[in-house]
């Protein structure tokens, strides 16, 4: 038990690292919550630095989700609960950091980490189709939510286990809260597109 609580704390202390800000702070001596949309993710370190950041702080933010699965298997004895329990303490600890004031990002690139580790195939049909959605309408946040409805409802058609299908679906809930603000912008047809010259783009 104190190994599975101790691979949950650590998770969350791992989510807490915010690439996002910590790469603003270092290329360009700004706080990334500061511009654009004020949240902390690659979404809008795209808008306020540009691509190479962007890049850099998704890959870095799935690394988190991927990194905290494997340590709640390890430390878990290969528990599915250990692992997505770690996996949600992480999506926690970058939606509310401890190091950066419990101001972070919105979690969908730590939860393609977790998901994708936990249950890769529902987790890429529903990827394919969220990626195809943001193609089309460029609403990132549209995607996002795609992403994080779908993988449930995958892993209950594609029969796997419960542990899986209701820890998705509290990183479900996570991600819609996050993004209730998205949701209304897009109802009311006022959500930035990708590639929208409305953000905040520091020079």
């Amino acid at each position: 038990m104190i190994l599975q609580i101790a691979a949950v704390v650590l998770s969350y202390l791992l989510g807490s690292v915010s690439f996002s800000v910590l790469i603003g702070r270092f290329m360009k001596g700004v706080d990334v919550r500061q511009h654009g949309s004020g949240n902390a993710g690659a979404t809008n370190t795209l808008r306020v630095l540009g691509k190479g950041p962007a890049i850099m702080v998704l890959l870095l933010d799935v690394c988190k989700g991927i990194a905290a699965v494997w340590l709640g298997y390890w430390l878990g004895g290969g528990s599915q609960w250990t692992a997505a329990l770690a996996g949600i303490a992480a999506i926690a600890g970058h939606n509310w950091p401890l190091y950066f004031h419990f101001r972070g990002g919105k979690g969908i690139a730590t939860a393609i980490g977790v998901l994708a580790t936990l249950c890769f195939f529902p987790a890429l049909i529903a990827g394919i189709i969220a990626i195809l959605s943001i193609v089309i309408t460029r609403y990132v946040s549209l995607g996002s939510l795609i992403f994080v409805i779908l993988t449930p409802w995958m892993i209950l058609v594609l029969g796997y286990s419960w542990p899986l299908f209701w820890s998705s679906l509290i990183i479900c809930v996570f991600a819609v809260w996050r993004h209730r603000s998205n949701i209304r912008k897009l109802i009311q047809g006022k959500e930035n597109r990708l590639g929208s010259k409305g953000g905040d783009r520091l020079g």
